[in-house]
């Protein structure tokens, strides 16, 4: 495949929509965006070494296949395998619903006589069209030339820094001009619980969204085969993608706390996506217009760039034979782009997208699984790196040196609390609508994976001799 530029992909999270989901748990304990940073940084630099030390893998499936060794490192593989393709194709389909609540919270803000109570099965209906339309507007950039990926890149970057510059110069001066600030009180010291969960659990559940929010800093990763100089280019990638999203987000997130209004207000809101009412108090209807449409295009190129690392995941999971027709799927065009893992991959948002119809659960249950697979791939490398292979990745270019095995048995714990806390209800006491789904459908997810494991012969997929050839192309992604 031919070479593209490694750019930190995470920062192109909308920074409206990371702290609208981060406002609200941020209120519960604001240290936990802080010690989230902190950690997360850790895991970055992990996941940085294994990928500098394994340029041509292209994979965190088969990171995971090294670090868990000759005894466990096939098994390792295929569970990992399913749980970062369900993870990016799931996040797709979220973020194409992302940008269809924005657009349609336009209802709302305008007074049209039309439902946007997610219980209406109008509304869902309206809901689903609009954000199928977004996925084929967002997946649709894949088909274009390769070469074309540096300007969507460029693009995104510069809605992305257009959209803080307005939220940090434009939003303070509107809410000054309306409602007014919170004070710091508020801001720094002000906590609430509505989670009916005891203190110390209420505050634990406040990890739920930084968690969700700050993940998928690997996608540099799953192009490093098509990286120049991949084991320095792709590393730097990964760890820079994780400090560029904390770095915008923090700042964003302490603004966005003094700027919200009350809570009588901010819970009375009913668009989909209240932060575009709280726009519209604001800015007015032709101000707000005009930061929703940024909103809706940084969102659109997000999933467009989203799309990349994920078809690259698909393909490479096709091209060892573990999907069903494998051969097909791992099939690329004349320009060398894998245009069935793109169809496929398509195809499969689509199709989880069609979940918003029958219930509001059912889609929100598998949006809620999406950030638990990709932790539990973390904390899977990392255990696997501290306890099975502790002395590999070390000799790459992106090395911790004897830091690498502390940081490792770090990143292993901190992702496992994760873990955890993403497991948890939300509510209590539990009920059908509380009921967090996300164990359920992460278990069956994890029973796809070792049944592959056990059904498809070694030959098959991630063979010895596959492994050995990442390791033989090895040399020709270190810079002469």
């Amino acid at each position: 495949m031919p070479r593209l530029p490694s750019i930190p992909s995470a920062v192109y999270e909308r920074p409206s929509r990371l702290v609208s989901e981060l406002a609200d748990q941020l209120l519960i304990g604001r240290s936990s965006y802080v010690i989230t940073c902190f950690f997360v940084f850790i895991t970055a630099a992990v996941l940085a070494e294994i990928c500098s030390s394994l340029p041509a893998a292209g994979s965190i499936y088969f990171w995971a296949a090294e670090a868990g060794g000759r005894r466990f490192g096939r098994l390792f593989g295929f569970i990992v395998a399913w749980w970062s393709t369900t993870a990016w194709t799931t996040f797709i389909a979220s973020n194409s619903q992302a940008a269809a609540n924005f657009l349609l919270s336009e209802i709302a803000v305008f007074g049209v006589d039309f439902p946007t109570d997610t219980n209406n099965v109008k509304f869902r209906a309206v809901q689903w069209i609009v954000s199928e339309g977004i996925l084929f507007l967002g997946i649709g950039m894949n088909y274009f030339d390769p070469k074309t990926y540096r300007l969507i890149f460029r693009i995104a970057t510069y809605l992305i820094l257009l959209d803080f510059f307005l939220n940090i110069i434009w939003l303070p001066i509107a809410v000054s001009k309306t409602y007014g600030f919170h004070d710091a009180r508020y801001v720094f010291t002000q906590t609430y619980n509505e989670t009916g969960a005891p203190p110390v659990w209420n505050w634990m559940l406040s990890f739920y969204v930084t968690a969700g929010i700050l993940v998928g800093f690997e996608a540099s990763g799953h192009i490093s085969e098509e990286t120049k100089d991949a084991s320095r280019v792709a590393a730097r990638g990964i760890f820079w993608s994780a400090v560029a999203s904390a770095l915008i987000g923090f700042p964003l997130v302490i603004l966005f706390l003094f700027c919200l209004p009350n809570l009588d207000v901010l819970y009375s809101l009913n668009a989909p996506q209240p932060f575009v009412e709280i726009y519209a108090m604001t800015m007015g209807r032709g101000g707000h217009v005009f930061m929703n449409v940024i909103c809706i295009l940084g969102l659109i190129f997000n999933t467009t760039i989203a799309g990349v690392a994920s078809s690259r995941l698909i393909w490479a999971v096709a091209r060892d034979g573990v999907l069903p027709f494998s051969g097909w799927i791992s099939k690329v065009s004349e320009k060398k782009e894998p245009t069935n893992a793109i169809i496929v991959m398509h195809t499969v948002a689509a199709l989880l997208l069609c979940t918003i119809l029958p219930s509001p659960v059912a889609f929100t249950s598998l949006v809620s699984a999406a950030g638990v697979p990709t932790i539990t791939a973390y904390a899977l490398i990392a255990f696997g790196r501290t306890f099975l292979t502790p002395r590999k990745f070390q000799r790459s270019p992106w090395s911790l040196g004897k830091w690498s095995r502390p940081l490792t048995f770090v990143a292993f714990v901190w992702n496992l609390y994760l873990a955890c806390v993403l497991f948890s209800p939300l509510e209590f006491p539990v009920n059908g609508q509380s009921f967090n789904y996300s164990p359920v459908i992460f278990g069956a997810i994890t029973i796809f994976g070792i049944l592959t494991y056990f059904f498809t012969p070694e030959e098959q997929w991630l063979p010895a001799a596959r492994l050995g050839k990442v390791h033989q192309l090895e040399a020709e992604y270190q810079p002469s």
